[in-house]
């Protein structure tokens, strides 16, 4: 199967990032792929919460999810919509960080609410609490294609390694990680862990990433690292697609994920241990 990464710099306007998005898939299309792969928050990147409230919609009502889905059924494509921002029924008012898999059909094939909340202090200046404006998902998920089992995860939860075994032990042999990762973070941490990832779970993963300083109709500012990545089950880069919005091509094939599992089998040596006290 040949996979896109689409790297993304979205703006705080959903249609705006509907265009975006379409323009790049239609580029991915045009050179073959079958597998398309969109950022966290492909819909809007903002830090105003009431910007969030006046632009964002419900699942069943955003354009950008119904856009991309008619795009995948226009040209037969399985589509990660690597999450949207979406207002939710909840008592407290807080939205939705939810990654979309999309069938060639334009079907919604599985939902993946983001667990794991960047709520950080990384410098005096720069703070981020996620889980003020998003409620975070409580469910694990895996789906299944024709070119392998995929594992959905969002951004954050990279560092939560648990996550990413229990997903491999349940047979995901691709794990998504779309993300807007910090600038700050990102030179140190983003490709060591995802290559830990890649080698922890012997599989594939695809991380597709928002880049650049993002366009606001406010005055809060946000920048994110890029360097969308595919790397292979042994931990190798397979592409990076630097800090430009563009289109990263990649080639998988799940008989590799069967190889790396043969010569490394640790998925299945998982032992009993008492806690430390």
């Amino acid at each position: 199967m040949r996979a896109a990464l689409i790297q993304m710099t979205s703006s705080d306007q959903p249609d705006e990032n509907l265009a975006q998005a379409t323009a790049l898939i239609e580029a991915a299309a045009a050179e073959g792929a079958g597998f398309v792969l969109t950022p966290e928050v492909t819909n809007c990147v903002s830090g105003s919460r009431a910007h969030q409230h006046e632009v964002l919609r419900t699942e069943d009502a955003d354009p950008v999810l119904a856009g991309l889905r008619d795009l995948s059924a226009k040209h037969g494509l399985w589509t990660l919509i690597g999450s949207l921002a979406l207002k939710t029924d909840d008592p407290d008012g807080r939205f939705a960080n939810r990654s979309f898999l999309v069938g060639p059909d334009g079907g919604i094939v599985a939902r993946y609410d983001k667990i794991h909340m960047f709520d950080v202090q990384i410098t005096e200046t720069e703070t981020y609490r996620e889980s003020a404006g998003f409620r975070p998902g409580d469910r694990a998920v895996l789906a299944e294609t024709p070119f392998g089992t995929v594992g959905l995860t969002v951004c954050y939860d990279v560092r939560f390694p648990h996550l990413y075994r229990a997903l491999a032990q349940a047979g995901a042999e691709i794990l998504t990680v779309p993300a807007a990762f910090s600038t700050a973070t990102g030179p140190g941490h983003w490709q060591t862990l995802l290559q830990a990832r890649a080698i922890e779970c012997g599989a594939y993963v695809l991380a597709p990433a928002q880049t650049g300083v993002h366009p606001t109709s406010t005055d809060k500012r946000r920048a994110t690292h890029g360097h969308s990545l595919a790397i292979d089950p042994w931990g190798t880069v397979l592409a990076d697609g630097g800090t430009a919005p563009g289109v990263t091509l990649v080639e998988i094939d799940r008989a590799t994920v069967a190889g790396v599992r043969q010569k490394l089998p640790s998925l299945s040596g998982d032992r009993a241990y008492a806690a430390p006290s």
